[in-house]
């Protein structure tokens, strides 16, 4: 199989790519995005519609919120390999599946994704198991943090070249980072070839969430705190353009939830709608 020890991918992580499978098989067309191939790399067992974290209403708008984030993601992926760009790095990359969902795009790419070891050799296994496999262009970097390994150096150790602009992608990860890491991932990524874009997420703190979304907020924070994977970091969109800023990114712009809102939900009929909580940095070198 690999000569690492493999280990399951967090509760998180799975979390995300059960949601990502309900929106498809549970909530009305058009689907914001297509991913039942999360649900196959994590097989939960016939009656993961019946955990509590995958109530339809009650988590409803949180699904609504993983999708959004996901086409974003692959919107500005597809935008940039249109452009010309053909590195696409993914942050802790957990069950994503964009390139066996999209190889018509992903081919075009050199993808290289980053995630702790365990969880990492466990996704090559279960990748191979179900005839996926691992074409040359897909590269997954295993990079152990809890140590300070260094992503970049081996990122470069994999192929990627740091003279060639990339996308860089960190979605669900600022949030169990301190404000400290997080800089220093900014300034790494900054160090990158010039027109170089970093899309990245990170959670507003509880006053500026809609009042309906406070209560939701709150859960999530307690089920990572059991979890033993606390939110030590929440971010104001000021906040984070001038972290951006001092770590030396020339253009920071902040795109919020309720922008994705409206650009994928807006013609709507069942009243879907993310919850409001995460926004997005994006910003270019």
């Amino acid at each position: 199989m690999t000569d690492q020890q493999t280990q399951a991918p967090d509760n998180t992580a799975v979390r995300t790519a059960l949601w990502r499978a309900m929106h498809v098989q549970a909530d009305l067309p058009p689907h914001v995005i297509e991913d039942e191939i999360g649900l196959q790399l994590a097989a939960p067992g016939d009656d993961w519609r019946r955990r509590p974290d995958m109530d339809l209403e009650t988590t409803r708008g949180f699904r609504a919120a993983i999708v959004a984030r996901a086409r974003f993601i692959e919107d500005l992926i597809t935008q940039q390999a249109d452009r010309g760009v053909t590195q696409y790095i993914i942050l802790g990359a957990g069950l994503d599946t964009f390139a066996q969902r999209r190889p018509e795009i992903a081919s075009r790419l050199q993808i290289f994704e980053v995630d702790q070891p365990g969880p990492q050799a466990w996704k090559r296994h279960r990748l191979a198991e179900l005839g996926y496999g691992i074409p040359d262009w897909l590269h997954l970097v295993p990079v152990d943090f809890e140590t300070n390994e260094d992503w970049l150096t081996k990122l470069t150790a994999a192929g990627f070249d740091a003279g060639r602009p990339a996308v860089i992608v960190s979605t669900g990860v600022t949030m169990y980072l301190t404000k400290d890491a997080t800089a220093a991932t900014l300034r790494q990524i900054t160090a990158l070839a010039p027109g170089s874009t970093l899309a990245m997420t990170f959670l507003l703190p509880a006053e500026l969430l809609d009042d309906a979304d406070r209560a939701g907020l709150q859960t999530s924070k307690e089920g990572a705190q059991a979890s033993g994977t606390p939110f030590i970091s929440f971010y104001t969109p000021p906040e984070m353009l001038a972290l951006a800023r001092e770590a030396g990114f020339t253009d920071a712009r902040h795109v919020s939830g309720a922008s994705l809102a409206e650009r994928y939900f807006a013609d709507r009929t069942d009243g879907l709608r993310p919850t409001s909580g995460e926004d997005l940095l994006l910003a270019t070198t």
